[in-house]
């Protein structure tokens, strides 16, 4: 499972650049007229009045807020990186991530697929890129956010509705991924660490997860088990080298 998108035309890139900005300086609260709705106003048929639903555009990046909400993910790199969940923008992937994280399914799996440039992807218990949990697979919840720094979104086959457990971080904005894939949170602590993840498809020595947990579950940062240090080859006493080298006859 990978992204498979190519780069931006310049037009696109800089009209998504003008729809980001835009939405730097809309209100944190908006609404929005359901689908079908908005169609049927188009074509200037007369219908009943569609309750209208509200979108939390604005991240809050306060990491004490709305606990039940941050995303912890304890990398390989001793490093932990805060995300904010936003279920405004897609309840049922922010959902998902919440019951894949408590079940402890992300504890352990590398990240598999690092651009450098683009995003670091993980999620995948096999590390191809081609695996999942055993969870059905959701239905795309494309929203207008755009794809800037930090942004969390979930990975999908070329079907919109294949995203399971994969998800990528994005390094830098990717304005052709809008309303493609499901963009479903931010980070908002600790993008070094992102940062510092290893490059590779596959990298030689990846990346993982330690340990993803939810803020509010109160788990205490997990680091990686210390690695062996190396044995020094063993060496015979310097009073037995001189002993096998006396007998060495001189040239």
């Amino acid at each position: 499972m990978s992204l498979g998108v190519s780069e931006p035309t310049m037009i696109k890139a800089f009209a998504s650049a003008v729809l980001a900005l835009s939405l730097a300086f809309t209100p944190a609260v908006a609404t929005a007229q359901d689908a079908d709705a908005g169609a049927t106003a188009e074509s200037g048929a007369d219908a009943p009045a569609e309750p209208q639903r509200q979108i939390r555009i604005a991240v809050d990046f306060d990491p004490t807020h709305d606990l039940d909400n941050i995303l912890y993910l304890d990398l390989s790199n001793g490093q932990r990186v805060a995300i904010r969940l936003m279920p405004d923008w897609a309840p049922t992937h922010v959902e998902r991530i919440k019951t894949l994280t408590r079940q402890g399914f992300y504890d352990g799996i590398v990240f598999h697929r690092v651009i450098e440039g683009f995003m670091a992807q993980t999620g995948d218990p096999t590390g191809t890129g081609s695996g999942g949990s055993p969870l059905p697979d959701l239905a795309a919840e494309f929203n207008p956010m755009p794809h800037v720094r930090g942004t969390v979104a979930m990975a999908r086959a070329q079907t919109e509705d294949s995203a399971n457990s994969q998800f990528f971080i994005v390094f830098y904005p990717r304005f052709a991924l809008d309303k493609n894939y499901t963009n479903f949170g931010r980070v908002i602590g600790n993008m070094a660490a992102v940062d510092a993840i290893h490059r590779g498809e596959p990298p030689a020595d990846p990346t993982y997860i330690v340990q993803a947990s939810i803020a509010s579950d109160n788990k205490p940062q997990k680091f990686p088990a210390p690695r062996p240090a190396p044995v020094a080859a063993s060496a015979a006493p310097a009073s037995d080298i001189g002993d096998l080298l006396k007998d060495v006859p001189s040239q």
